[in-house]
């Protein structure tokens, strides 16, 4: 490829060269080869100083969960379980090692009935968690006229059930 400050040279009609222009010529595309490219810069960083405060007030940042807490607690109940049942079944098979030919086979079907067991737990736990929070006691206090509007309009259809509730007022 010539380079970009030189116009490209003609074409000759007799294509072999001497040796003295062979020469010159190795010597001329060696040079363009590892000529050193243009710097073209690929990325900026704006290293000005930020203001430490300026005239925009600080906005509230609200925590939004994206996880309930209940299912986080039955995530880490869960990991729980599954941790104690590999204890349980590693010892079970490290005390079953003096004994005639126990496979590893053997010893987690041994196991098994421990993590059903420790799974309903769980499961029974968080249940009984769940139905407490469910029962939560709201009280308003009002001073002054109030009128409150409880109407709901239902509307379902489809045959996979989209249901739209709208408060009338």
């Amino acid at each position: 490829m010539p380079h970009p400050e030189r116009a490209p040279e003609p074409i000759r009609a007799d294509p072999r060269l001497t040796d003295t222009e062979a020469a010159a010529e190795a010597r001329r595309i060696i040079a363009d080869a590892y000529r050193p490219l243009p710097e073209t810069p690929t990325a900026y960083r704006d290293t000005t100083p930020l203001p430490a405060y300026g005239l925009t007030p600080p906005v509230a940042q609200p925590d939004r969960r994206i996880v309930p807490a209940w299912a986080a607690g039955t995530a880490v109940a869960g990991i729980g379980v599954g941790a104690t049942c590999v204890g349980v079944g590693c010892g079970i098979w490290l005390a079953c090692q003096g004994f005639a030919a126990v496979t590893l086979t053997s010893v987690l079907f041994v196991t098994l009935p421990i993590a059903a067991l420790a799974a309903v737990a769980t499961a029974i736990g968080s249940a009984v968690r769940s139905a407490k929070a469910t029962r939560t006691e709201t009280h308003h206090h009002y001073t002054g006229p109030v009128h409150q509007d409880q109407r709901v309009t239902t509307t379902t259809r489809g045959v996979w059930a989209k249901t739209i509730n709208q408060h009338t007022r």
